[in-house]
């Protein structure tokens, strides 16, 4: 009898013991930081497909969208932030909040969909955004844009998707050298970073995005690869994103796979550890 009862005890602990372990990862991953896996290129150089991240939920206050979603579909499984804290949604406002910084790399939750995204913050409240020649104006004024080189990756599947990049030098066979250009765009406030160009299209001139009152116009670095917000939601689009849908903001990457899981350690790439995300 003292043996059932001992083995009771002990499940009990294990169940215990569970519960408090995913408690305190839930509170960690709500207040603190967040993982993040980049999935797509459209913030490539800054960021590849496969990179590795925890983006910092203190950077800006926290909303609903600070809460976690949990969603996988292949166990039919789909918690929305809402569903959590659904209750704090329709103002937005932030408790705690703090102005994002133009040129922060932000992830955020879609305004339609839900989903996480992640880009550059190009247009704060009120500002008038425009692209002529790709080339981006805030306020009537053009950004500094300098040449610099090119990006050159091959030419294969990238991440578990299984996607393939697009090149600025035409199509270019399996295992071949994909090239984009690549140039230095400096923002108002100085900050610098690289972007990526592979042709003229319809996204690199634009009419005046008029950026409303607590809300921010994102684009992604791979400026001809990126669903953004020079899309209109009813589109597909990013739109013009609320305060409160800020998540938080990508500091450093931790670790980065070239391969098509992030377990796949053999595929890992050594140069960016711990590389600061700018």
């Amino acid at each position: 009898m003292a043996a059932k009862q001992k083995t009771g005890n002990a499940f009990v602990e294990t169940l215990k013991t569970i519960f408090w372990a995913l408690l305190i990862a839930g509170v960690f991953r709500t207040l603190f930081f967040q993982p993040f896996w980049i999935p797509s290129g459209s913030m490539k150089e800054t960021l590849l497909i496969g990179d590795f991240l925890f983006v910092n939920k203190m950077a800006y206050g926290y909303s609903y969208a600070s809460c976690p979603s949990i969603i996988a579909p292949r166990f039919g499984i789909e918690i929305d932030a809402k569903d959590i804290c659904g209750v704090f949604d329709g103002d937005n406002t932030r408790l705690f909040g703090s102005e994002p910084e133009r040129g922060d790399v932000v992830v955020f939750r879609h305004p339609v969909s839900g989903r996480d995204y992640i880009k550059r913050l190009i247009g704060l409240p009120g500002d008038r955004v425009q692209l002529a020649g790709g080339v981006v104006s805030i306020n009537g004024t053009p950004v500094d844009l300098r040449d610099d080189g090119t990006f050159e990756e091959v030419m294969d599947r990238q991440g578990p998707q299984g996607m393939r990049p697009r090149c600025e030098n035409g199509a270019v066979g399996e295992g071949g050298a994909c090239v984009k250009s690549r140039q230095i765009e400096t923002l108002p406030n100085g900050v610098e970073h690289a972007v990526l160009n592979i042709g003229n299209q319809a996204s690199d001139n634009t009419g005046v995005y008029n950026v409303p009152a607590g809300h921010y116009f994102f684009m992604g670095d791979n400026r001809d690869n990126s669903a953004d917000s020079r899309l209109a939601q009813q589109a597909g689009g990013v739109g013009y994103v609320p305060f409160e849908n800020l998540i938080g903001r990508a500091d450093r990457i931790m670790f980065s796979s070239a391969g098509r899981s992030m377990l796949f350690f053999w595929t890992w790439r050594g140069d960016r550890f711990f590389k600061a995300v700018k």
